[in-house]
């Protein structure tokens, strides 16, 4: 896996970072989830999904029986942009070469949310019709699973959300003998 180095500078969102945010779990897990970008809280711990976000994703794979140890989690961008705004598209490309060697030779990729949809698949529509669908991204020549999902966030507003969360979750559990 390429990381990039402590002091990356490869695009604008290095000036206001605190940590640069690499992935967690198992990183050699067949299972990934992928977020946007990391929060307030992942800036400062250099984790994802350690804050809000974080604890509705523990929820929802504690629903499921899924123990968040046995995925690999990341996001498309290593550092905080300013006001959570979403990552720009060269922001994205900078931390691509990152975010594929993360992918590479998965079994599956869980996008979760618009931004991860938008820079794996090129898919800038509504949610809801590609939710829980199964679509195929290349990764360095690799053709490799990504289903789309809900951005934990979306579940504090969305009962849909939640359970179609839980759901995607469950299917990966069950998959692969999570």
């Amino acid at each position: 896996m390429i990381q990039p180095k402590a002091d990356c500078s490869l695009c604008g969102l290095c000036k206001g970072r605190t940590n640069l945010v690499l992935p967690s779990g198992d990183l050699s897990s067949p299972v990934v989830l992928v977020g946007a970008t990391p929060g307030a809280n992942e800036d400062l711990q250099g984790a994802p999904f350690v804050g809000r976000a974080g604890k509705i994703l523990n929820q929802a794979m504690e629903d499921v029986g899924l123990d968040r140890s046995k995925v690999m989690i990341t996001n498309t961008v290593k550092c905080r942009p300013p006001e959570n705004r979403d990552p720009e598209k060269e922001e994205m490309a900078a931390c691509r070469q990152f975010l594929d060697s993360e992918l590479a030779g998965r079994k599956v990729i869980i996008g979760l949310g618009k931004s991860a949809l938008t820079d794996l698949l090129g898919y800038s529509g509504p949610m809801a019709p590609v939710v829980n669908t199964r679509q195929t991204v290349d990764i360095l020549g690799e053709k490799i699973t990504f289903i789309p999902t809900y951005h934990p966030m979306a579940c504090v507003y969305q009962k849909v959300a939640r359970e179609e969360l839980r759901k995607t979750l469950r299917m990966v559990k069950e998959e692969f003998n999570l």
